[in-house]
């Protein structure tokens, strides 16, 4: 998310930057060096904190809590409520490290632990190493993990992709996906959603993940499922909505998105489930991770286990809010970073994730952000990583050690998104009103011309005339994510009303079809919201984190009503699929393979030459013109087979009346307005 109105990820959170961490409510004048404190602090390098099961039958759990004075653990029969059906004292280990043994392991039990220091108890907490939570996250369940394994998971195993600019990514809430009416789907706002096959809408067109399969993605990019702060799993019936940017749980599933949150193993087993079916169906899994910022303060498992390490602070000891939410992690701190690790490493291996997302990623430090790749690499060498290369405010953090889009470079390995693409197709994110190259502003040409060679250094790109950045910031396309719209901000459908408001719709979707033909037709990777293949829309909100689901459910209907642009879409993606030449890996491909015609207003013209990357065409002569009127311009001499022409788009080549492969001359030829003409020359 960028630029984030604070409430936006925050849920029922609500900060003040009056509130300090416990340990430092001090003046300004007595504040200490935190950092210097911290870096003091016991340290443990092992993987096994939490619950740990014995091949005997006993169960360990173990926390960190270097600045505990004594630690308490209880254990419960119940998720909420009641008392303790038995208090351990912790015991005192290596490494700051607390554990206990309970012989035999108490299965289907609950537990939190309670930490002394400061000379005070703190509140109950699952801690943050917590896998398996009951209703509403409050506390800790001991289950065994391998019983929540779904049939056929020993063997299931995700797409695998050669790069990351192979996958065609669709990002995609649970809820938004399958709520409405006409989804034709059961399970409607759960995991279970995308299992569902044969699902169909009232106008017979193909729904959920048989839509998918249709539509020929490579990926799905879910919006948050880890355990989540804004929603009461008690109370499912209300149909509450958000988007998930609020963590109180990492490494345990939403409860809401469970057909039963009451059991600890039914949303660990359902989610394992949807996964396998979009791994069946040839689908990669991308989960969004929000390690950037708890939606609690004082009181979330990071504050109630060790106050203060895990949080940036300002020099009067209040929360840093680098993420517009009230405080930010602390990634550059050893434990912190190594949370983050294994953190995904636990998603990687025991839910199959294929990929993750990066919410804010440049509140993160470079060097954990390498670690995260390379440990994700060495379990699955197809995962990818990608990310926001920026922030909503502020850091304490230098800006050389940011995981910021300017230092992708720094990041083998890891994606950012291209801002300087969104915006130049549609125009601005922030001004709704503000047009871009795809609905006719000039001037942004070289904008998006930055975003076709994905941010590479490139002879023919000026990067002094970009809007959003003045050098080359990626050193291979495999480091770019290009979009136009995604969850944040307003729909491309409801963008284009907003900016375009005498066009109709029909001219509307031509600014559509031409700004998604940018998008994958350019190098780097391609990613695309959930329904807008369908023209979907918001209503016109831009903030629905919290919107009902009257305003981010996904009408299938649209897809009836809609053909032409759904066919469009799935023939565009075919397209880059059957195409290496719009999948280069290196810059020095790039620069050397796509050539630029001089630049006019509203129209850009450029070939990728010589087989690039081994494309099975000579050469593919790329035209977009976005401007009101139809206008001539001049191709190479030759016999060139036409692939997109005036909203029209076929893989393999249209067609004319008779069935013939259309074709064209060289010389002058005409493009129509707002639209992209492909063509393609075999020898």
């Amino acid at each position: 998310m960028r630029n984030r109105m604070f409430e936006l990820c925050t849920g029922t959170f609500v900060a003040s930057v009056a509130l300090m961490p416990l340990a430092f409510r001090a003046s300004a004048e007595n504040h200490v060096d935190n950092d210097a404190k911290y870096a003091l602090y016991e340290t443990y390098g092992n993987d096994d904190l939490g619950v740990n099961l014995t091949p005997s039958g006993d169960a360990i759990l173990k926390m960190w809590a270097p600045t505990a004075e004594k630690v308490t653990l209880r254990i419960y029969d119940e998720a909420r409520g009641g008392t303790p059906v038995i208090e351990i004292p912790m015991t005192k280990g290596d490494g700051g490290t607390w554990s206990a043994l309970l012989s035999p392991a108490p299965m289907g039990k609950y537990y939190t632990y309670s930490v002394y220091t400061d000379g005070k108890w703190l509140q109950e907490t699952p801690g943050i190493w917590a896998k398996a939570v009951g209703v509403n996250g409050s506390r800790g369940a001991i289950i065994d993990l391998k019983d929540t394994n779904p049939d056929g998971w020993e063997t299931d195993k995700g797409p695998a992709i050669k790069n990351v600019n192979d996958a065609v990514i669709y990002e995609v809430h649970h809820r938004d996906f399958s709520m409405h009416p006409s989804s034709g789907i059961v399970n409607k706002g759960k995991f279970l959603a995308m299992t569902e096959n044969g699902t169909k809408s009232p106008k017979e067109d193909a729904t959920g993940i048989d839509h998918l399969k249709e539509l020929g993605v490579t990926h799905v990019h879910i919006l948050p499922s880890y355990d989540f702060n804004s929603v009461d799993e008690s109370q499912l019936p209300s149909n509450q909505y958000n988007w998930g940017y609020d963590p109180q749980n990492y490494n345990a599933p939403e409860g809401s998105y469970s057909t039963n949150p009451a059991n600890p193993g039914t949303r660990i087993t359902e989610m394992k489930q949807m996964i396998k079916a979009l791994h069946d169906a040839g689908i990669g899994v991308v989960m969004d991770v929000v390690y950037n910022h708890t939606a609690q303060n004082d009181d979330s498992n990071f504050s109630l286990t060790v106050p203060g390490y895990f949080y940036r602070h300002r020099p009067d000891g209040t929360y840093s809010d680098a993420s517009g939410c009230g405080n930010e992690t602390a990634s550059e701190r050893k434990m912190m970073g190594d949370f983050i690790v294994n953190s995904v490493k636990h998603w990687a291996k025991e839910y199959h994730i294929d990929g993750f997302r990066f919410d804010l990623m440049a509140i993160h430090d470079t060097e954990t952000m390498n670690r995260v790749a390379t440990e994700l690499k060495a379990i699955n060498p197809d995962i990818f990583i990608y990310g926001e290369g920026w922030t909503a405010g502020d850091s304490p953090l230098p800006p050389e050690r940011r995981a910021l889009k300017e230092n992708v470079s720094k990041m083998n390995g890891i994606a950012v998104f291209s801002d300087d693409i969104r915006d130049a197709i549609k125009g601005h994110y922030s001004d709704a009103a503000d047009r871009g190259f795809a609905t006719g502003k000039p001037g942004l040409e070289e904008t998006v011309k930055i975003g076709i060679v994905a941010s590479t250094a490139h002879p023919q790109v000026d990067y002094a005339k970009g809007n959003n950045s003045k050098f080359a910031y990626a050193s291979a396309p495999t480091q770019i994510i290009n979009y136009v719209s995604c969850h944040d901000d307003l729909t491309l459908t409801d963008k284009l009303r907003k900016s375009m408001p005498d066009a109709t719709d029909a001219e509307r979707k031509r600014a559509a079809k031409l700004a998604q033909t940018i998008v994958f037709t350019s190098q780097g990777t391609p990613f695309l919201f959930a329904g807008e293949e369908i023209f979907r829309d918001k209503k016109g909100v831009h903030n629905s984190y919290k919107s009902p689901d009257s305003i981010n459910a996904i009408d299938w209907n649209l897809k009836g009503l809609n053909k032409d642009q759904f066919s469009y879409y799935k023939e565009l993606i075919a397209l880059r699929k059957a195409h290496p030449a719009f999948r280069m890996t290196t810059a020095d491909d790039v620069a050397r393979h796509i050539r630029f015609d001089k630049s006019e207003p509203n129209l850009i013209s450029y070939s990728l030459v010589d087989h690039a990357n081994g494309d099975e065409w000579k050469e593919i002569k790329v035209i977009f013109n976005g401007r009101d009127t139809d206008t001539e311009t001049k191709i190479p001499k030759g016999d060139w087979l036409v692939i997109c022409r005036d909203g029209e788009i076929s893989h393999t080549g249209l067609k004319d009346a008779n069935g013939k492969n259309m074709t064209v001359r060289g010389g002058k030829v005409t493009v129509p307005h707002r639209s992209a003409l492909i063509l393609a020359k075999e020898k």
